[in-house]
């Protein structure tokens, strides 16, 4: 069952009595989901005016591709592409909250301080660079804390846990007790469906989703969308994935999620408003 939320985004209070629909703005050439990529700030200008008409909530910029096999993208490359989302967004809507999708401490300072991200989404959990949790508690955002072993092209050879749903809490456990003594009170929660962990091990974990709300005691983050558990149990593409990924997100409701993380936003916030009527 979902249960409302709070953020502080820069000294302003922004309530959530409802599950959020995060909006997906990948400024990158090679995201898994070729629909999702706007390399230019006219393609991104598309993707944000269409995301904003649907009725998201937030937007997650990203600009580093985590997909396994993807090149390597160096720090001032992330940080331009990065800049050029920013401003596109800013020009369109000054006040939507927008959370910056890197592992990076010195991208997200930047990204923070010079660009007007209000969130830092850090795919690592703060495993890839020792400086991100100093930095998030000096910057005093929201930071999203997600599961993740290794890195993005060696996470799949990482997948072996006693039991994937007791360890993975355990592990976002730890690291939001260390974020709150350092001060960080504003964590939501990733379970990180599709890194580091197989197909079988996703469905478990979507299968004991509310244990991670009532475990951990923050906002949970689901981000599914046209993932691979979805593709590879049906056997089709991700342009086909749309009806499966609406399913489990629906599914993700049920069971406490807080923040949908999506690419086609239309179709989530529908979704979040059929599983409103459906529970009044």
């Amino acid at each position: 069952m979902f249960a409302p939320f709070s953020l502080n985004i820069r000294g302003r209070l922004y309530e959530y009595c409802r599950p959020a629909v995060m909006g997906i703005i990948n400024a990158t050439p090679d995201s898994f989901f070729a629909g999702s990529r706007s390399s230019t700030e006219n393609e991104i200008a598309l993707r944000v005016e269409s995301m904003l008409s649907a009725g998201v909530d937030m937007l997650d910029l990203g600009a580093y591709s985590s997909r396994p096999g993807a090149e390597d993208v160096d720090e001032s490359e992330e940080c331009r592409r990065l800049e050029t989302g920013m401003k596109v967004i800013r020009g369109i809507d000054s006040e939507i909250p927008v959370s910056v999708d890197t592992f990076r401490s010195n991208v997200a300072k930047k990204a923070v301080c010079e660009m007007g991200a209000d969130i830092v989404n850090d795919i690592s959990g703060g495993d890839l660079d020792p400086d991100m949790w100093d930095t998030i508690a000096a910057l005093k955002v929201p930071y999203v804390l997600m599961h993740m072993r290794g890195t993005p092209s060696t996470m799949q050879s990482l997948t072996d846990y006693d039991d994937v749903t007791a360890d993975v809490i355990k592990d976002l456990s730890e690291k939001l007790r260390r974020l709150h003594y350092m001060g960080v009170s504003d964590v939501i929660v990733d379970p990180g469906f599709g890194f580091s962990k197989t197909t079988e091990q996703n469905f478990e974990m979507m299968r004991n989703l509310q244990l991670f709300s009532d475990a951990l005691e923050a906002p949970v983050l689901v981000g599914i969308s046209r993932k691979s558990m979805i593709t590879k149990s049906l056997g089709i593409s991700t342009a086909e994935a749309l009806p499966g990924t609406i399913a489990l997100n629906t599914i993700a409701l049920t069971r406490g999620a807080s923040i949908l993380r999506v690419h086609d936003a239309a179709e989530a916030v529908a979704a979040v408003r059929i599983y409103e009527l459906s529970t009044l």
